[in-house]
């Protein structure tokens, strides 16, 4: 059996280009995992594989791949940074017990560190900070770290100081030590001397040493004792109580260096080894019953306990679809059978493999703690739960944000319309952000993402990956419909025509429900006249009518229903005459409550060089945008604001047109909020064409 002690399952997540694909690259070439480094900017990391990827110089999928160092074995998944796949981030922390969050020494925190780092706290993940492109011009480590306390609200642990920045980055002190690693040029990570702390940082070392010892003994009543007494602990129970505050996610060891130039790396490593828990050391997964609620059961991470593995990614390779896979407890074996608790099936176990990047070792078995993939299985998408058969379960489910941008596709030819609804319908079983409809009226291809970008890859791989061409329509935005007035109603459904007929009344109110609540109902009805049975008929009546609005047919939110009274027959009434009776409610009353078209608000972050500010601030003024703050930082300026998503569609290309190439922006949905009268005129109106 494996010793879980030796187990790290981590994750490396951050904003765009802080560098965490070339961090990954630098891991796996200390642990000897590859030998020949690839460069993101020459479009050559071996963790980039996909086409996609290496063009465009960003991390799309995340990907999985294993390590050793000093006995150790690290799980490693790296995940993209940029929002519009957020979800690939969300569904990794989900299944990782520690991970690095890499932050650039001259961006500092940047947008989407924030959206991730919060996704983190949330996924209650420990985590150690690293502070890369130490390098790079305008590079202070010591600003990152103070952002880091105001802008993430984190408390940063800092373990190491750089010796020099931008390029006089020499290496890094190792403060619980008080040895200097000093790196020459040659950039191999191995090349390096340790040495005395440089006399002009004795000082600096000293008083960052004395706060670190003072929050680590904070940990351990005993050694603070002792140490407020004079005693000076040893490095052993320093560690010790280091470890402790990661985990309980009290503060986050900090780390600085040059992932680029092999500056910095190994006391990274160590500290994942020293500080990061195993796969024992975190909470275990409560697992749930089939309404998703808790039922005090948790998935124990040991190989002695019933099967419980979480399916987090699925994705579709030149060998097959492979189902990545976090054992959670018990042991996975080649060939045996396993049941997938959300379908209540059971599928067969062929081949077990390990991924590294894109090559793969097969396996035979796989136990509790372990991340693998496995080949070929028919129904299982993410989110699902696989078990043992014997002693079913669910593990707590994933949560995936709705979709906000939806294009039109048609293919170019009959030939297409085949592979088209093939290749679709594998994009849809490895990305849960991504939706795929029809639409009924038009016989359009609707797809639905988190974003443009987003839509854009997927185009890309439906021509390049599955060959298929297709016409691409114009962004659409996912209005909604809401009301505004609050209604008294009845309504009397009644059926007559020989035999038993149909007979339902209700008395109803229909009001504006509190933002963001979707479709409420509650019935209030005393003394029988709408017996207790028939009330989920009629709030299934509503919930189905409230899927399209009676503006342009968006689907409507936020409305709360009351059941006040009603009456029904004691032979004629049913379930489906109180179903049809709430469907003719609703299209009777919801005209009659003002209803209103409600469009996504996104939050926008925009970053740009000073001279340029007031271009941007007056363009975003002309797309609706309210600024909501501006903050100066040492190389531009960051402009947070929200606007509606329709008048964001193309942003990218005018803010690098206004900034000469040197802005950037992140952008995601916030709340929906009523469109002004003059542009929800023009939607209804197009939208209305469009059905014809």
């Amino acid at each position: 059996m494996t010793d879980l002690s030796h187990y790290r399952n981590i994750g490396i997540f951050a904003h765009v280009d802080a560098g965490k694909t070339t961090t990954t690259e630098r891991i796996l070439k200390l642990t000897g995992k590859i030998h020949k480094l690839g460069e993101v900017h020459d479009g050559e990391s071996t963790m980039d594989f996909m086409d996609q990827e290496s063009e465009r110089g960003i991390t799309i999928q995340s990907a999985a791949t294993s390590c050793f160092w000093k006995d150790h074995r690290f799980n490693v998944i790296d995940t993209p940074g940029h929002v519009d796949f957020t979800i690939e981030v969300y569904r990794s922390l989900k299944v990782l017990d520690g991970g690095i969050g890499v932050f650039c020494g001259s961006g500092g925190v940047e947008p989407q560190s924030e959206t991730n780092w919060r996704y983190a706290n949330e996924s209650e993940v420990a985590r150690i900070i690293f502070v890369n492109k130490l390098d790079r011009m305008g590079a202070d480590f010591y600003r990152v770290v103070d952002q880091i306390k105001n802008v993430l609200g984190a408390n940063p642990l800092v373990m190491v100081l750089p010796i020099g920045v931008e390029d006089e980055l020499k290496g890094v002190v190792d403060l619980l030590t008080r040895k200097a690693w000093v790196w020459d040029e040659s950039g191999d990570p191995m090349n390096y001397e340790l040495q005395d702390v440089p006399a002009d940082m004795v000082d600096k070392v000293e008083e960052y040493r004395e706060m670190l010892v003072e929050t680590a003994v904070e940990q351990d009543d005993e050694l603070m004792e002792k140490y407020l007494d004079g005693e000076e602990p040893s490095i052993e129970d320093l560690k010790r109580c280091i470890r402790k505050g990661t985990i309980k996610l009290d503060f986050f060891p900090t780390y600085c260096g040059s992932a680029f130039k092999n500056k910095g790396m190994q006391l990274v490593l160590d500290a994942v080894v020293d500080y990061l828990p195993n796969p024992q050391e975190v909470e275990p997964q409560p697992e749930v019953d089939l309404e998703g609620n808790e039922t005090g059961k948790f998935a124990i991470v040991t190989p002695d306990a019933p099967l419980r593995a979480l399916a987090f990614k699925i994705m579709d390779d030149r060998f097959g679809a492979l189902t990545f896979i976090r054992i959670y407890s018990g042991v996975l074996e080649k060939g045996m059978t396993v049941m997938n608790s959300f379908t209540g099936k059971t599928e067969r176990i062929g081949r077990i493999v390990e991924m590294h990047a894109d090559s793969r070792q097969e396996l035979t078995r796989a136990q509790a703690g372990d991340i693998v993939a496995v080949v070929g299985m028919k129904n299982v998408k993410t989110g699902h739960t696989l078990c043992d058969p014997k002693d079913p379960a669910t593990l707590e489910p994933m949560v995936f944000p709705d979709p906000v941008i939806a294009i039109s596709i048609t293919p170019k030819d009959k030939a297409a319309v085949e592979k088209m609804g093939i290749a679709l319908n594998k994009m849809v079983q490895e990305d849960p952000s991504f939706y795929v409809e029809t639409d009924e009226e038009s016989g359009e291809t609707i797809l639905k993402g988190m974003g443009e970008l987003h839509l854009d890859i997927k185009i890309d791989i439906l021509r390049r990956t599955h060959g298929v061409d297709v016409t691409v329509g114009k962004p659409q935005v996912a209005y909604r419909e809401t009301i505004t007035q609050r209604v008294e109603d009845s309504y009397t459904h009644k059926k007559q025509s020989g035999g038993s007929g149909q007979f339902g009344k209700i008395d109803y109110i229909i009001e504006p429900g509190e933002p963001g609540s979707g479709f409420q109902f509650e019935s209030v009805v005393v003394g029988g006249n709408v017996p207790k049975e028939y009330w989920p008929a009629i709030q299934k009546g509503f919930a189905n009518s409230m899927e399209k609005g009676v503006l342009a047919g968006f689907p409507c939110l936020d409305v709360k229903v009351t059941l006040v009274d009603g009456a029904f027959h004691a032979v004629d009434s049913s379930a489906v005459a109180f179903e049809i009776a709430a469907k003719g409610a609703y299209r009777q009353s919801i005209p009659k409550a003002a209803p209103q078209l409600i469009e996504p608000i996104m939050k926008v972050d925009v970053y740009t060089p000073e001279d340029h500010v007031g271009d941007v601030i007056g363009d975003l003024n002309r797309r609706r945008g309210m600024i909501k703050s501006q903050d100066t930082a040492p190389t531009g300026v960051r402009i947070k604001a929200e606007a509606p998503l329709s008048e964001m569609f193309g942003y990218i290309g005018d803010l690098r047109t206004m900034t000469s190439g040197r802005g950037q922006f992140s952008m995601e949905f916030s709340h929906y909020l009523p469109c002004p009268k003059n542009v929800a005129e023009e939607v209804i109106k197009e939208t209305l064409e469009r059905k014809k």
